[in-house]
């Protein structure tokens, strides 16, 4: 044996042998960690690839979504249902108002929302998604837009046109350019005689009662008499607390600003959109009254109607709102110039509705004019010399 042998294990190698086996043990170790790695790709995640704007084709586990990048808990799931616990009082101080009809009302267009959009993605072949509570926080807020004595075919159509017309067919959440809700309610309004039909408060309808539009009008909203010039009958205390005639989720304005708080707690919503809003419709309404008290008047238009529900729930959502904050105080304050005039000169006494539907084709120039300057960058080009 020669000084340049190498003994291992009791066996005496040369140099050349040695270097051999030590290579073939690589060999042997990269083809088993090769195996490793298809088996778990194909066990783990498959090997898609996505291919970018250059046409280089990379894993889908390594495609990112553009900056900025921030790591939170939240997902639509949670924040849809953040929505819905914080309607939830609202909706039962309808069903103690108006009576158990009002929870039929609204568990049939959450329903029917539900299966519309699912029907609807199976047949356009898209991935189904109504596990995201979004087809339900829809179905939620429109069934607590509409009457307690309202005939209960009309929310099956109502449900069908948000879902189908205004969201599925504009590509699902996120796609629609109105909120879903508010424009089922406005094409409702084609009939009006039983979209302005309320019941008299605690006149309590049971849950599958029929009632006829002579059975259900006992008394008008207090908008009706503001529209008119005159302070309505309905004392402040009842039309913040609730004691009034309206639709199912709207008359208890206390309630509605309880589940603000809730939202704003929980960071689903920011401040800006509900304070332009109903600051704009305060200003409006103190420094023109069309009565005689104008901090009254003032106060019944601020707690009447629709405001409350508009602004905190429906103005504030994410798709058909700006995301910048100075573009939500401009939203917010436009939907209130555009209730004011709708109250006082439109046709219909509510202008909510129509208000935040106008602003929400206003959301893409909002964003635009409204874009921060980029960190680095300069807020206009200079011009050539």
């Amino acid at each position: 044996m020669s000084d340049n042998d190498i003994k291992k294990d009791g066996i005496t190698e040369t140099p050349a042998a040695a270097k051999a086996s030590e290579e073939v043990g690589k060999s042997a170790d990269t083809a088993k960690t090769s195996e490793k790695v298809e088996k778990n790709a194909d066990t783990e995640s498959p090997a898609v690839t996505v291919a970018d704007e250059s046409g280089i084709t990379v894993p889908e586990r390594f495609t990112v979504s553009p900056n900025p990048h921030m790591r939170t808990s939240d997902s639509t799931r949670s924040i849809m249902i953040d929505v819905c616990i914080a309607l939830i009082p609202a909706l039962l101080w309808g069903c103690f108002v108006f009576g158990l009809r009002s929870l039929t009302v609204v568990l049939l267009t959450i329903f029917c929302c539900v299966v519309f959009e699912a029907l609807t993605q199976l047949i356009l072949r898209r991935p189904v998604t109504i596990g995201d509570f979004s087809a339900v926080v829809t179905g939620m807020l429109l069934g607590l837009n509409l009457p307690a004595s309202i005939p209960l075919w009309v929310p099956v159509i109502g449900a069908g046109f948000a879902i189908i017309i205004v969201k599925q067919l504009f590509g699902g959440i996120g796609m629609n350019i109105v909120n879903p809700a508010l424009a089922a309610r406005v094409f409702l309004f084609s009939w009006p005689d039983y979209m302005q039909t309320f019941t008299e408060p605690f006149h309590r309808l049971s849950l599958f009662e029929n009632m006829s539009k002579s059975d259900a009008v006992a008394s008008a909203t207090p908008l009706v008499s503001l529209k008119s010039g005159n302070l309505p009958e309905v004392p402040l205390f009842d039309m913040l607390t609730g004691n009034q005639a309206g639709v199912i989720g709207e008359v208890s304005a206390l309630l509605l600003i309880i589940g603000g708080i809730y939202l704003l707690i929980r960071r689903v919503i920011t401040w800006h959109i509900p304070v332009a809003y109903i600051g704009t419709v305060a200003l409006l309404s103190f420094i023109f009254p069309q009565a005689a008290n104008a901090v009254d008047f003032m106060l019944c238009e601020i707690l009447a109607g629709g405001l409350m529900l508009g602004a905190i729930f429906m103005a504030t959502d994410y798709t058909t709102s700006p995301s910048t904050y100075t573009g939500r105080l401009i939203y917010g304050c436009g939907c209130g110039v555009l209730t004011i005039l709708i109250r006082w000169f439109g046709g219909y006494t509510e202008g909510v509705s129509f208000a935040i539907l106008i602003m929400n084709l206003f959301v893409w120039y909002l964003d635009k004019w409204t874009r921060p300057v980029r960190f680095g960058g300069r807020e206009k080009t200079e011009k050539k010399a």
